[in-house]
């Protein structure tokens, strides 16, 4: 069969998350390669990422390496890629998702409403700071980068009373242990394509994308589709105070986003399915629900003061 490269980040989610890519892909008789890039992202560490201007900061040097000719194909999270892709690029394929939730993890609490008054809560996401702004006002919400052992290692040295992390990413590493509470949608939206992997080739490389069809997950291609249609209506990049959780019930998509000010002093939350089939549309749709209703203004409010990062991460 094929010789094929994978671009991946270092990290030790994205080589688990390239490394379950390239088995799959060995399990069908091709030899793969994994060559590891450092992306700008990767070398920005004690800044909040709501802080860091740069575009593609998670994709642009693997891309460079995509279109060199380097790598055959690139592994990401998908809510690490851009709403609109540099040109020259295609995703072929979604990977059936994991789940898209965040996770309450704590060493001695059970759940957030338990979290005594003026606890310390790590995360570095605009929307998790929102979201448990807005739920509970009096939490002391602290920066937090690092890989995923970095982070849980902060929260057992007690750093933080808590830390909010994606659910699939603990899963994946089977860092599992200090999840206490895996928190509803309706509590706190996830980032929109959370939990799903993107597998990234050069535009038209018609060979390269028979080669991963196999890989393409209807259902989870349709949900994060509709998911990042909104994100795009709204102008968001993975670093603003945006949600979107879309999921299939039955033949029908349904979608839930929200808007809020970094503050939770202002959430705004749409939800919307039923007959909706085209994942463009209900994207749309709800997107320009919650701007006419005032997602424009915290929108405008954000990125003036610099609080966010541009249009696209």
């Amino acid at each position: 069969m094929a010789q094929l490269r994978i671009g991946s980040r270092g990290s030790q989610l994205a080589l688990w998350q390239a490394n379950h890519i390239a088995a799959l892909l060995r399990a069908r008789g091709n030899e793969v390669e994994i060559e590891i890039i450092h992306t700008t992202g990767d070398k920005i560490t004690d800044v909040a990422l709501a802080k860091v201007g740069t575009q593609g900061m998670f994709t642009k040097e693997i891309e460079e390496a995509l279109a060199a000719g380097r790598v055959d194909l690139a592994v990401h999270s998908l809510k690490d890629l851009p709403t609109e892709l540099s040109a020259g690029f295609e995703i072929a394929a979604i990977t059936k998702r994991e789940d898209p939730r965040d996770a309450f993890c704590s060493p001695q609490y059970s759940k957030l409403e338990n979290l005594p008054q003026g606890a310390r809560v790590g995360t570095s996401s605009l929307r998790r700071q929102a979201q448990l702004k807005a739920l509970r006002p009096d939490l002391k919400i602290h920066p937090l980068r690092g890989n995923v052992d970095t982070r849980l290692r902060k929260l057992e040295q007690g750093e933080y009373e808590a830390v909010i992390l994606a659910v699939a990413g603990l899963k994946r590493l089977g860092k599992t242990k200090l999840i206490k509470h895996i928190i509803s949608a309706e509590m706190m939206c996830p980032a929109a394509g959370q939990g799903a992997l993107a597998i990234e080739i050069r535009q038209g490389d018609a060979t390269m994308r028979e080669h991963l069809e196999f890989l393409n997950n209807t259902a989870a291609r349709a949900t994060t589709t509709c998911e990042r249609t909104l994100l795009k209506r709204l102008g968001g990049g993975c670093q603003v105070p945006i949600g979107a959780f879309a999921e299939m019930r039955s033949a029908n998509l349904h979608l839930q986003a929200i808007v809020a000010h970094p503050d939770g002093s202002k959430l705004l939350r749409e939800s919307r399915g039923d007959g909706f089939t085209e994942p463009e549309k209900l994207g749309n749709i709800v997107g320009e629900a919650l701007l006419r209703r005032g997602g424009a203004e915290i929108l405008d409010a954000v990125y003036g003061r610099g609080a966010a990062v541009p249009p696209q991460p």
